[in-house]
């Protein structure tokens, strides 16, 4: 595929009428293509997912271990506050903003779907693309000197794809005002477009359609997520497995890095008793206090001691609970399974 072999005449088609989907329905319809928001986990830079997960849900395969969504309520803020987002920066621009409820579809790629928050009508009577996002106040950092997370620009370019658009805007809030604002533009580049489509054909047409498991790629922490939640819990009754010899010269780099990290290790531990030790007297003279300060006419030392206390049910407790009110037991409290790696190394 060529930049000049991208056809530019036509018009997206629309799928669906999202505004009375129930979200069971909007899901079941996301699986028939690629959204904007999976185009990271293709490209193995998604914050979220990796390309298994990415393929698992496309094909409608369940975890075999549930786990409890941990950014829930992130994202729930996120999809409440577009509105506020978009409001924002219409008033910030004097730009029309407005919501079409509909999921749309390349009409040359269908496996591409766009789910856009909001269009732009520009002075000229052309149209655009408004993302709205949100993210904590510390996560700002990864907007300045102009910035936009990787993530979010590969949905964008998806959507502008889909819709055969020139020029979207990115909004996000990160503050509880209008100050704690960004506006970022982007503009349509076919060079990674045409990239970005020929990764997402080769992901439908290879993996999906094919029912074929793409390799793993991605944030290393994910992938052992995935792995975990998709492998299902460990058996101690499952025989001994023999792995290749080839994979030695890894177990090895292992093993070197477990001792620097121990030596790393042993040096923390004796630094921290050293501060300690220097500690004793501020502490003495604190007592009950969790506040001191020192001046010497040159620096000001602010000292703090600070208790954390947390109330939580004792091993002994807890055996007493199962026994004596079982239904109770069973009601507040889940298993999780965590594993641990380790390499020793042995005589052959």
């Amino acid at each position: 595929m060529s930049e000049t072999s991208l056809n530019m005449n036509y018009e997206p088609e629309v799928i669906v009428d999202t505004d009375t989907l129930s979200r069971e329905d909007w899901l079941s319809y996301r699986k028939l293509g690629i959204g904007g928001s999976d185009v990271a986990a293709i490209m193995g830079i998604s914050p979220f997912a990796t390309i298994r997960d990415l393929y698992n849900d496309k094909l409608g395969i369940e975890p075999l271990i549930e786990e409890e969504e941990s950014n829930w309520v992130a994202k729930e803020v996120g999809h409440r506050l577009e509105d506020l987002v978009a409001e924002i920066f219409a008033k910030k621009t004097g730009l029309t903003v407005f919501p079409v409820r509909k999921m749309f579809r390349h009409p040359l790629y269908p496996f591409m779907l766009a789910d856009v928050d909001f269009f732009i009508i520009f002075p000229d009577g052309s149209y655009g693309i408004l993302e709205c996002k949100t993210c904590n106040y510390n996560a700002r950092t990864k907007w300045e000197d102009g910035g936009i997370p990787d993530n979010y620009i590969l949905q964008v370019r998806h959507y502008l794809s889909v819709m055969n658009m020139d020029k979207a805007y990115i909004a996000c809030l990160y503050g509880n005002n209008e100050n704690e604002f960004v506006i970022r533009p982007i503009e349509r580049d076919m060079m990674e477009e045409e990239e970005i489509i020929a990764q997402e054909e080769y992901f439908w047409k290879e993996y999906v359609e094919k029912q074929a498991e793409p390799p793993y790629n991605g944030k290393h922490d994910l992938i052992l997520a995935s792995i975990r939640k998709y492998g299902g819990y460990a058996d101690k009754e499952l025989p001994e497995i023999e792995i290749g010899v080839q994979h030695s010269v890894d177990l090895e780099k292992y093993l070197t890095l477990s001792e620097e990290k121990s030596q790393l290790e042993k040096r923390k531990k004796e630094i921290e008793a050293m501060q300690r030790e220097l500690s004793v007297p501020f502490v003495e003279q604190l007592g009950a206090s969790c506040k001191a300060v020192l001046s010497d006419g040159i620096s000001r030392y602010r000292i703090t001691y600070n208790p954390t206390r947390r109330t939580q049910v004792g091993k002994d407790a807890m055996e007493k609970l199962k026994i004596q009110h079982p239904d109770i037991f069973e009601e507040y409290t889940k298993t999780t399974e965590s594993r641990t790696f380790r390499v020793k190394k042995e005589a052959a």
